[in-house]
């Protein structure tokens, strides 16, 4: 018997995928730039594996919830506090910051 985790959609009964553009809003692009800028061969904050491996632990019902940037996103806070680039305190203080500033939505919201 085969295990299967959340993310692992191989095998799965699956419609039609129809591959389409679709418009980035702005903070998707601003993730995308963050992973490069932080994966870059200089920097090497962040490695892909790290990415995929932090993206792969979430729980079925969060990587449900999510979206693909947001899974981004969660991955490359959690690589970051896994390496002591910041500190839970120091990423909860900032996004605080950014809340009040009327950037990031209140939890629950949408």
């Amino acid at each position: 018997m085969k295990l299967q985790a959340n993310h692992d959609m191989g095998g799965l009964t699956a419609g039609r995928i129809v591959p389409r553009e679709h418009t980035y809003e702005p903070w998707e692009k601003r993730v995308d730039a963050l992973m490069m800028l932080l994966s870059n061969k200089d920097r090497q904050l962040l490695k892909v594996d790290e990415l995929r491996r932090n993206i792969e632990t979430l729980g079925p019902s969060a990587y449900e919830r999510m979206t693909y940037y947001e899974r981004w996103m969660h991955a490359i806070c959690q690589t970051l506090v896994q390496r002591g680039v910041i500190t839970l305190d120091e990423l909860g203080r900032r996004m605080e910051e950014v809340k009040a500033r009327g950037a990031l939505p209140d939890e629950g919201a949408g």
